[in-house]
């Protein structure tokens, strides 16, 4: 790379942190930093890179690492459809989920670890990351792109049925039909649980839970579309009252069944959590 290759590519990461700083809607001045110091292209295969366009991927001209500095899915896989997320999305995500300096966070389907590692950069200092990651191949290459990073450890399994430590943060990126018992449990007090909802092929949103001293505050933020979480979407018999488009944009907040049973509010219902129109208090 010349002067001049260099220069552009140092503007363009410049371009694309700053439209994730606005794309978060968020005045923490860490999270423009973070996107242009964090390199995509260190957690992803060797270029030419193929991205997707309206649902078809489509390959970039070379491998200059240029052109991974959009707001575009890449990759890790074309061929099970695993990508690198839409990083807009990501950006806002951490918006709504406002990592801390010191904040135990869990991220349920790292990939191959990007967004881990600029949620472990948010988490420092004395924060840490304990990432899981189901496919082998990809928990391993996870591994060994995190190695810089500090205070972060890849699991490979099903985060479903693995036990999470206390959280400040639990950041899901696979599709869920109802978040599970334990992720809930494990939310230390004012812990957030951000999670692509897909309780039906029509439903497909964004979930923030906050986990108060009145219970879990629940905020339907924006729609989301990610592949399916092994475990936490499985069958439709979880159900007790499926939820359509409109009841899940009208819960406000969730409620475990065993502490709780559904009342009048009740919009969805599950047999272990459902989740209620009513505000806490």
């Amino acid at each position: 790379m010349n002067r001049k290759e260099k220069a552009s590519f140092t503007e363009a990461r410049k371009h694309y942190a700053k439209s994730m700083a606005a794309a978060s809607k968020s005045d923490d001045p860490r999270l423009e930093r973070v996107f242009e110091l964090v390199p995509r292209e260190a957690f992803l295969p060797p270029g030419p890179w193929k991205i997707m366009i309206d649902n078809e991927y489509f390959d970039t001209p070379n491998a200059d690492p240029i052109h991974l500095y959009q707001n575009a899915l890449v990759a890790l896989d074309a061929t099970k459809g695993i990508n690198n997320g839409e990083p807009f999305l990501h950006a806002a995500w951490l918006g709504a989920a406002t990592p801390q300096r010191g904040d135990v966070v869990c991220h349920i389907g790292a990939g191959s670890g990007y967004y881990t590692a600029i949620l472990s950069v948010l988490a420092l200092p004395g924060g840490r990351v304990e990432a899981f990651e189901i496919e082998p191949g990809l928990a391993e290459k996870a591994r060994k792109n995190l190695q810089a990073f500090e205070c972060v450890t890849v699991t490979q399994g099903d985060a479903t049925q693995l036990p999470l430590p206390a959280s400040d943060l639990i950041y899901v990126n696979a599709g869920v039909l109802a978040p599970p018992s334990a992720w809930l449990r494990a939310l230390r007090p004012q812990g957030r649980l951000i999670f692509p909802w897909r309780p039906s092929d029509e439903v497909g949103l964004t979930l923030l839970i906050t986990r108060t001293g009145a219970g879990f505050e629940a905020k339907p933020l924006m729609n989301s579309w990610f592949i399916p979480c092994v475990g936490g979407a499985s069958t439709a018999d979880l159900f007790v009252k499926p939820p359509d488009v409109r009841a899940a944009w009208s819960v406000k907040s969730a409620w475990l069944t065993s502490e709780r049973l559904p009342d009048k509010t009740a919009v969805v219902v599950y047999q272990h959590v459902w989740f209620s129109s009513s505000a806490l208090g």
